[in-house]
């Protein structure tokens, strides 16, 4: 699916994103995560692999993105963005870390350098199935 312009630019432009993935017994799991994208692709980085949202998604690779845009005052619901999609778990390489680098200058400072020692991480591949929320990208 190719990501509308708008979403794309809120993607940039750094929001924390919830992903929910779902545990062994049914129920929900949601962590935090940095978003970047790659191509059309949305994409996370993780750099262990026993991570619970990896091992829920060897198990089920069915995900929900979601994160909000930047507050607009006097807008009554806020703009944001929910994905549906499947993740695919790609790695280990030092593509994770590299990802995370890139990633760390938009979300902390321009000039960080991801904190963890360079090595071979995992990145998740997000194909996107449906984008729903409040905003131009939802059609």
């Amino acid at each position: 699916m190719t990501l509308p312009t708008e979403l794309r630019a809120l993607i940039e432009s750094g929001p924390l994103t919830h992903l929910s993935t779902i545990n062994a017994d049914g129920s929900p799991q949601v962590s935090v995560v940095w978003l970047g994208l790659d191509g059309e692709d949305l994409v996370t980085a993780h750099m262990r692999r026993n991570q619970l949202k990896l091992r829920n998604m060897d198990r089920d690779p069915r995900v929900v993105l979601s994160f909000l845009a930047p507050p607009e005052p006097g807008v009554f619901l806020a703009p944001h963005a929910v994905v549906r999609a499947t993740g695919t778990i790609e790695g280990p390489s030092e593509d994770a870390w590299e990802l995370l680098d890139r990633l760390a200058k938009l979300y902390v400072t321009p000039d960080t350098t991801f904190p963890a020692p360079r090595g071979a991480g995992w990145i998740v591949r997000y194909a996107v199935e449906k984008i729903g929320g409040v905003g131009p990208w939802v059609s």
